[in-house]
């Protein structure tokens, strides 16, 4: 069953490359790239023995490799844009790391400019988040983007992010790119509480994040929940990424009743289609049917998204209005 008017807004643009698209950049730059699909999926996707986190991210290298011109950049952005606008979306933001394309002389503000011609001519309306990322030597990297969000927000930027291997470079070596933020009010996303935990997103709330990328592990400390129902903070959930990573074994286990039932906002992503062989379409299918979930949740969870999305007003009065359309039971906000 297809569902209809679905949002996603933890969508990382080099793990949700489409194979197509990969193989016409490759063939673009002339990247070696394997001969089948098959075998262009299986250095592109994670397998069943994938460890953890760090396993995970390793499948990043090839796709970044193919984001290293302005035409690839802006290609891969339009062509991933129209891809989920087919499979139902009407809204996503999506989030890339501009220091991770300036291997062969671009710049960060080329990268960021080329994601940016890649949304305006897409079919679907988008936001752009910019990722900061954890790691050795990231510092002036880091304020260049913080930098270039300031530059761009509210002209197609909507928030920056901290993205990478959370568990060994904790969110409080990163305060000076925070501070920056909030200095120029510019929203903050925190990947926490996933392959780290409560304490992980707790540093991300005391950073100023109003959206955290996972965080399922802050049902580990009841006052981290606490804080986040009384901030509002929205949990960007990501089902499969989580299993792929080992977190949870099957959907049955995955947190989404404990959360809702907490009162954490919370809302359903993808996280990086490519690498972990999913579709937001399959995301939900496995939701609905693990809990039984009804129209009116769904039309819940989905609203959860709009209030939670960077979206202008008037877009969000359009994203309501289709949305309860489409799940008439749900009553809107």
């Amino acid at each position: 069953m297809k569902h209809p008017a679905l949002i996603d807004l933890h969508l990382h643009l080099d793990g949700s490359i489409p194979l197509a698209t990969a193989r016409k950049l490759a063939d673009m730059q002339g990247i070696p790239a394997p001969e089948t699909d098959e075998e262009l999926k299986a250095i592109m996707s994670v397998t069943e023995d994938c460890k953890d986190l760090n396993d995970y991210l390793a499948r990043f290298d090839f796709a970044c490799s193919l984001l290293q011109t302005k035409e690839a950049l802006t290609i891969c952005t339009y062509d991933l844009l129209t891809s989920i606008h087919q499979q139902g979306l009407i809204y996503a933001e999506v989030r890339f790391a501009p220091q991770f394309s300036c291997q062969k002389g671009l710049t960060q503000e080329d990268a960021v400019l080329a994601v940016l011609e890649g949304i305006r001519k897409a079919p679907m309306p988008c936001g752009l988040i910019l990722s900061l990322m954890r790691g050795e030597n990231t510092h002036d990297n880091n304020l260049e983007t913080v930098r270039l969000a300031h530059k761009y927000l509210n002209k197609g930027v909507v928030a920056v992010d901290l993205a990478g291997a959370e568990k060994m470079y904790p969110t409080y070596d990163y305060e000076y790119a925070f501070a920056e933020a909030r200095k120029h009010n510019i929203p903050i996303i925190i990947h926490a509480g996933e392959a780290a935990g409560a304490n992980s997103v707790l540093e991300a709330i005391q950073a100023g994040a109003v959206r955290i990328g996972h965080g399922v592990r802050s049902l580990e400390d009841q006052s981290v929940i606490d804080q986040l129902v009384a901030r509002n903070i929205t949990l960007e959930l990501c089902p499969t990424s989580n299993i792929d990573t080992g977190l949870y074994k099957t959907y049955s286990e995955y947190p989404l009743r404990r959360l809702m039932e907490a009162g954490v906002r919370i809302c359903i992503n993808t996280d990086d289609m490519t690498v972990s062989s999913t579709t937001l379409q399959e995301e939900w299918e496995h939701l609905i049917e693990a809990f039984q979930l009804h129209e009116f949740e769904i039309g819940h969870l989905l609203l959860n998204s709009v209030e939670a999305s960077f979206a202008p007003a008037s877009l969000k009065a359009q994203l309501r209005q289709i949305i309860q359309e489409n799940y008439p039971s749900t009553i809107l906000y």
